[in-house]
């Protein structure tokens, strides 16, 4: 009896020195000198290691993120998946016009660091060549879902069954987005860029995921939702330009809604 609470202590030890050792990466890798000073300056409003830390991230996972873009958290994601893990980012074919996937092949292109990130397509609602089909630990997507709603309900579905897709079994799908306070009104396009969080969770679970956790972590409770132009009146995008400006910066980033889904 002796032996077995013994063997049974000294495997949550390691265990605690495995999540103690993924943590150290993290922080690492969010502290890594390849990230863009003006993203670092974002970390106090977008919160990457309480975020990641959330989802259950972990160094040898394959992870799609899509719609990187410029690659603010790809920045982060890159390094900490290097050496064990997988990262593919998934984003619009390079062809004129397509901005999102010319933009992240350029960050993709300017670091030996990234050299590992792959590449999948991620063009909603025309083609979808994101992972092979199983092959993904977890899929995220940061202030992206909102641009997808105006593709309408049956082509907004057929965005989350593709994620379901390319997950394995029990795989995670990670959302962050704007959040609208549940007594305004989402129109159908979501031309603020916020959405009901309650609508989100519905439309995402009606693909076949389950939501397991949310959280506050990016939450802000200076944010009504309520701004010419939307959400892109706040920093960082500062649509109004001096209107308000001072008003918009004291406010920060938009209130955002970080939820997490396994697939069934």
């Amino acid at each position: 009896m002796k032996q077995l609470i013994l063997a049974a202590m000294l495997a949550v030890g390691l265990c605690g020195a495995v999540q103690a050792a993924d943590d150290v990466a993290l922080k690492a890798a969010i502290a890594a000198p390849t990230r863009t000073p003006a993203n670092v300056a974002r970390d106090g409003a977008r919160h990457p290691y309480e975020t990641l830390s959330f989802f259950g991230i972990k160094p040898t996972m394959t992870v799609v993120e899509l719609t990187p873009s410029g690659g603010w958290y790809t920045e982060i994601l890159a390094p900490y998946l290097r050496e064990n893990g997988v990262l593919i980012g998934a984003s619009e074919e390079v062809v004129e016009g397509k901005r999102a996937g010319t933009q992240f092949r350029a960050k993709v292109n300017s670091n030996p660091v990234y050299s590992k990130v792959r590449l999948g397509i991620f063009q909603p609602p025309t083609k979808y060549a994101i992972a092979p089909a199983g092959s993904a630990d977890m899929v995220l997507t940061f202030r992206n879902l909102h641009n997808w709603v105006e593709l309408g309900p049956d082509k907004l579905q057929e965005v989350f069954k593709n994620v379901h897709t390319v997950l394995k079994p029990g795989g995670i799908f990670g959302v962050v987005d704007h959040r609208l306070p549940a007594s305004k009104t989402q129109d159908a396009t979501a031309s603020t860029g916020y959405l009901h969080e309650a609508w989100v969770i519905k439309t995402i679970e009606a693909a076949g995921f389950k939501l397991v956790a949310k959280s506050e972590i990016n939450a802000n409770p200076k944010d009504n939702a309520d701004h010419p132009n939307g959400v892109w009146a706040l920093p960082p995008v500062l649509a109004n330009k001096d209107d308000k400006r001072s008003e918009y910066l004291a406010i920060g980033e938009s209130d955002r809604m970080t939820l997490k889904f396994v697939k069934q």
